[in-house]
């Protein structure tokens, strides 16, 4: 996972917890959740995954 992509999920992950709040439906503080947890996870696994040459 890029810079780029974990700032984008990041992004739609607050954008979500906005729209629970504005709608108090469950179904955005899930997804919000979810895909804050699996931008985490995507993120500790592509950096832990690499090894240094040489």
């Amino acid at each position: 996972m890029g810079a780029l992509g974990f700032f984008a999920a990041l992004l739609l992950s607050v954008m979500g917890m906005g729209r629970w709040k504005e709608t108090g439906s469950p179904y955005w503080l899930i997804g919000s959740i979810a895909l804050f947890v699996l931008t985490l996870v995507g993120a500790l696994t592509s950096r832990g995954g690499r090894k240094k040459a040489g």
